[in-house]
């Protein structure tokens, strides 16, 4: 195994690729999450101060995405050499739920503080940091984290086998490897997909990273919160801020996997062996 090429060029090709697409489309992210907050669109911001909660957005990308995909492509060349062919699609979906569960240890506290500053903006990310420090410990920057990875985990079981299998398929076609540009293309197509399957679990994690100490929200875990939005709120509710959602994920597609094969065709000719 090489160092420089298995981990080195996954992880710069990643943070590259995780600032890039963060900070393209924080605007629509933003609108996604005051669509989804139990206060309202208009409560919650409406179209001002959009570009509320870019500071920790900035600070998380790059590590997130970059331990992302190191964990994602060791695993995966671990995992693919040990398992025959049809099962491929499997072994992409393990490092991709590998990779999710890893990476929310290092995304979830900037997610938090970021999601309550683009609903709060009265708030700055520092007085949202120490009121959550001051309130709720450390342990509060992790507040949603099993419901972070209960949306992201089915999202990359979905989107990752999809980016993989569509340029196989453009690759085989084509009778070449696919470029990043074309790269880019499936990951757009199988980002929207997966975001527009998995909108409740998004919905449902945002309403437990805004909810304050004590909140109702609180008491109940994914499922039996996915049943009360659904009660009070109706399928609406459920796939509240689909459209943005939808759109960013599209977007964040093409630039985040077109920004990471570009970022690996640049980096491979001085960090591969």
């Amino acid at each position: 195994m090489s160092v420089k090429s298995d981990f080195i060029l996954p992880l710069l090709s990643g943070a590259a690729a995780g600032t890039t697409v963060d900070l393209t489309l924080h605007p629509i992210d933003t609108l996604k999450t005051r669509l989804q907050s139990s206060a309202g669109f208009w409560k919650s911001g409406g179209f001002r101060g959009v570009y509320s909660g870019i500071l920790p957005a900035a600070a998380g990308s790059a590590p997130s995405a970059a331990t992302f995909f190191c964990t994602y492509e060791v695993t995966k060349k671990f995992l693919i050499n040990r398992t025959p062919g049809y099962m491929t699609p499997v072994v992409f979906m393990v490092a991709a739920s590998v990779g999710e569960v890893t990476t929310a240890l290092v995304r979830v506290p900037f997610e938090m503080v970021k999601q309550r500053a683009q609903a709060n903006l009265h708030l700055t990310p520092y007085k949202i940091l120490r009121q959550i420090l001051q309130t709720q410990g450390f342990r509060g920057l992790y507040q949603g984290y099993f419901n972070h990875i209960s949306r992201e985990i089915p999202f990359s079981l979905l989107q990752f086998p999809l980016w993989e299998g569509f340029k196989q398929l453009w690759s085989y076609h084509q009778g070449s490897a696919v470029d990043p540009w074309q790269g880019a293309i499936c990951g757009a197509a199988a980002g929207g997909i997966a975001a527009a399957a998995t909108t409740p679990f998004d919905v449902a994690k945002t309403r437990v990273m805004l909810a304050m100490k004590n909140s109702a929200e609180l008491k109940f875990n994914m499922w039996q919160l996915l049943v009360q939005i659904f009660r009070q709120e109706g399928f609406r509710g459920l796939f509240a801020g689909i459209v943005p959602r939808v759109t960013a994920i599209s977007m964040g597609g093409f630039v985040f996997f077109g920004a990471y094969d570009k970022s690996k065709k640049l980096l491979s000719p001085y960090l591969v062996n």
